[in-house]
């Protein structure tokens, strides 16, 4: 059975394979990462059956349903709820984490997104205007317009993270 990483004073004098396994046996670790891998999988299908083909940046894209980023920081909160307690350091430190996480997907990273929207159509359409004293030319490429989240992708990455950690965490 994984445990949580222990507070341990390994960092003097331990092997470098002491280091890979520990890594290797931390459960929250383990359970937050599959979260993310879980959540880019369920937004790439999704993206599959809207766009009838495949695109591999969905794989590690941000933005889209569901949120791999409230996912992952849900999952490392609620696991390390399980594990160390609610009273625990490292439950406030992750949930603080996940608040700010899934704060910023929806907020600032979805404007961000929109204003993307906004400055490829301006550089669109000067791009194709008929009057040469009204085309430009622009070295920039296209901006990434996907980035944030919507409301309801960042409950269900949230959701779908709680749901990973419970399940893991009394398997692991």
């Amino acid at each position: 059975m994984l445990t949580g990483s222990t507070p341990r004073s390994t960092c003097v004098g331990s092997s470098k394979m002491q280091y890979v396994t520990d890594l290797l046996n931390n459960r929250i670790l383990i359970i937050s990462g599959t979260s993310w891998i879980t959540a880019q999988i369920i937004k790439t299908i999704i993206d599959v059956i809207i766009n009838k083909e495949l695109n591999p940046e969905r794989l590690v894209g941000a933005g889209g349903m569901p949120s791999c980023h409230s996912a992952t920081v849900c999952a490392l909160a609620t696991s390390s709820a399980l594990t160390y307690g609610l009273q625990s350091f490292e439950f406030a430190v992750s949930t603080l984490l996940a608040i700010i996480v899934m704060y910023d997907a929806r907020g600032v990273r979805r404007e961000t997104g929109n204003q993307a929207v906004l400055l490829n159509n301006i550089m669109e359409y000067f791009k194709t205007q008929e009057i040469p004293q009204w085309k430009l030319e622009f070295n920039q490429e296209k901006l990434k317009e996907l980035i944030g989240h919507t409301p309801l992708q960042v409950v269900v990455g949230a959701l779908l993270g709680i749901g990973i950690a419970f399940f893991m965490c009394s398997f692991l």
